[in-house]
Formats: C-alpha cells, structure tokens, sequence
C-alpha cells in the first residue's frame, strides 16, 4: 500500500508540473498578437485605399457629367482639377497632388494614350508637364486623374507591398470618358 500511495503522490505532483498555466497566456499573446494586428492594420489600409479610390472615381464622374452636359467649361486645367477636388471631401492638399490629363481620342484610329498618367512628384520643382486639350464639337475626349496620398499608417505599406514613391506616398488613378457636345 506505501508503494502504491507513493507512487501516486509522485504522479499527482508530476501531473501538476505538466499542467501549470503560468505562461501559457503570455507567450500565445507575444505569438499571435502580431500577426493579428498585421491582418487589422492592412485591412484597415486597403479600406482607406478603396475609399479614396471611389472618391475619386465619384468625383470625376460628376465633373465629366457636369462637362458633358455643358454645366461647367472650365478654361484651364487647374479649374478642372479644383472641381474634381471639391468632390473628394477627405483627400489632403488635393489640389497640390492631384494631375489631370484631358485629350481627345481619334475616331479614325481610336488610338487611346498609350502610357499612364504621370502623377504628382510630391519631391519635385516641377512638376511633369500634362496634356491637357479641351476639343472640339463632337470630340471623344478621355479624361485620367491621378493623386499622391500618403498611407493612413506608415507601417502597412510594407506589409501589403504598395508601390509608393519617393515621397512615401501611394498613387490612386482614375479615368472616363465622353462626347463634347456641339
């Protein structure tokens, strides 16, 4: 009976050392929690990202509607780059980071520009020059904008691999089209 009592207590104490919890919490937390917070923080970004993104779709939209429809003639392309930023409630300094391009598309070769839009360089003097031609009657004219926004939190763009530029900043661009009206 000692033997077997012995032998018992020896078990129970074993049992006991095998399941402490001291620590257990603590390094799931130091495991986990980065990798959670990676996953929140990007998700987070991309919803920034896509929001800025349908901002500036709406924006332009309406402005091409507005230009289509006769209800607005700006004269130059700084005009039109003020109306597409009064649209985008939430970008910062929209005005000094956004570049529009306005060009008429060939109705006998409907060649469309065949290079992207060149977007602000936030680091630059100059900044690149655009194209911007405002057509004739009946004219199929493409309009394209692009705007330089810096990330909502600095760190997410190395994790999702963004392109950015020089200036830390990511480049969100949108495009459409339309008919001048006689």
């Amino acid at each position: 009976m000692k033997l077997g009592a012995g032998i018992k207590k020896i078990g129970q104490k074993v049992g006991q050392t095998f399941r402490r919890e001291e620590g257990n919490a603590t390094i799931e937390f130091v495991i986990l929690f980065p990798a959670i917070m990676t996953l929140f923080l990007s998700a987070f970004e991309i919803s920034v990202y896509l929001a800025r993104s349908v901002l500036l779709d709406r924006a332009l939209d309406i402005s091409v509607r507005q230009l289509r429809l006769g209800t607005l003639a700006p004269k130059t392309a700084n005009e039109l780059r003020n109306h597409i930023c009064n649209g985008t409630l939430i970008f910062p300094d929209c005005e000094a980071a956004t570049s529009i391009e306005l060009v008429p598309v060939s109705t006998a070769t409907w060649q469309f520009p065949a290079n992207t839009i060149s977007c602000v360089d936030r680091n630059a003097l100059i900044q690149p020059a655009m194209n911007v031609n405002f057509g004739q009657a009946n004219d199929v004219m493409i309009v394209r904008a692009c705007t330089v926004l810096d990330p909502f939190f600095a760190t997410t763009p190395y994790v999702m691999g963004l392109p950015r530029d020089a200036s830390g900043g990511y480049n969100i661009a949108a495009a459409s089209t339309f008919v001048n009206e006689p």
